[in-house]
């Protein structure tokens, strides 16, 4: 099985993605086999992601006694 990130790519008027050889290689790929794609958009996270995910994990790690109470209520 391939698993692998490409970038879509213009090809003519059209668009695609390239498959690395290796990958190919190792499947005993070559040109006029038929191949099973699966695709999904994996976009980049967002700068200020990380810096919500930090102020979550600080506001778990300074209440962390005050959220274990709330939980036995």
């Amino acid at each position: 099985m391939i698993h692998t990130t490409q970038k879509l790519i213009k090809i003519g008027s059209s668009k695609g993605v390239t498959i690395p050889p290796k990958d190919l290689e190792r499947e005993n790929a070559t040109t006029g086999d038929m191949l099973e794609l699966t695709a999904r958009v994996v976009r980049k996270a967002n700068p200020d992601d990380a810096q919500v995910i930090a102020a979550a994990k600080k506001i778990l790690k300074d209440y962390k006694e005050d959220f274990k109470n709330l939980a036995q209520r």
